[in-house]
């Protein structure tokens, strides 16, 4: 929870932009009825130029995002009411059972809502990161926020699944080359009959449970090849005794 905000600033909107991001924001209807028109063309502009595309949805958070086939889910406090702050805490106890990925961002202009927020945070039993709280000192730096959470959430979830990939390739490369290694092994066999075994029969198991006429029905190996694999795999005292080279 960011309680300083040294690192806001009333100020134009930058417009930054996120190279190669594109999404989904989710806007609930309500709280954009209760925006002033400007602040609705900032973000609809913000959103355009980050290439999200922006819906007019009847949802419980005020904003979901879905970056990289990841959603984030907002609440959004344009107006700190130091009087009237339990309804927000209310509503953030009961979605932060139903999303994973959830957020509170509020503006706190003043210190007076700054010193107000605090005491709330506490009062209402708020954990730390459970949801995460992020003040901020103005509406647009609020919603540029939100924005970089979403893409880097994106950006995060699209690393891992690239990593996964990268994991099993590596791990299918590896099995392969255990499995040439074992069936080329059996004498007569090459690459090219391993790979045609791998094709039509399956794994080193399926191969050596399959019988001769199968082999040779399925695969384009001699009469010869296919006794040599049905013996080798199939008849401890062949494939244990010793061999000479």
């Amino acid at each position: 929870m960011d309680i300083s905000l040294r690192d806001s600033t009333i100020s134009t909107p930058s417009h930054a932009t996120f190279s190669g991001t594109s999404g989904v924001c989710l806007m609930r209807n309500s709280w954009k009825e209760d925006q002033h028109p400007t602040f609705i063309d900032f973000i609809s502009s913000f959103l355009c130029a980050n290439s999200f595309r922006l819906n007019f949805v009847p949802i419980s958070p005020d904003f979901i995002f879905n970056c990289g086939g990841l959603s984030v889910a907002f609440i959004f406090v344009t107006n700190w009411d130091c009087n009237n702050v339990s309804p927000i805490f209310n509503r953030v106890q009961k979605l932060k059972t139903q999303f994973s990925r959830f957020y509170v961002v509020i503006t706190l202009p003043a210190k007076e809502q700054i010193d107000s927020f605090i005491q709330s945070y506490f009062k209402f039993g708020m954990v730390i990161g459970k949801p995460t709280f992020v003040p901020v000192k103005d509406l647009e730096m609020g919603f540029e926020k939100m924005v970089k959470i979403a893409h880097s959430s994106g950006v995060y979830k699209q690393e891992r699944i690239g990593e996964k990939l990268k994991a099993e390739r590596k791990q299918l490369v590896q099995g392969m080359n255990f499995y040439l290694k074992v069936v080329t092994s059996i004498p007569g066999i090459d690459n090219h009959d391993a790979n045609a075994l791998s094709q039509a029969i399956g794994s080193v198991q399926a191969i050596a449970k399959a019988s001769r006429e199968q082999i040779l029905e399925n695969t384009d190996l001699s009469t010869d090849k296919a006794e040599m694999v049905s013996r080798f795999l199939r008849d401890p005292k062949f494939y244990l005794r010793p061999k000479i080279n």
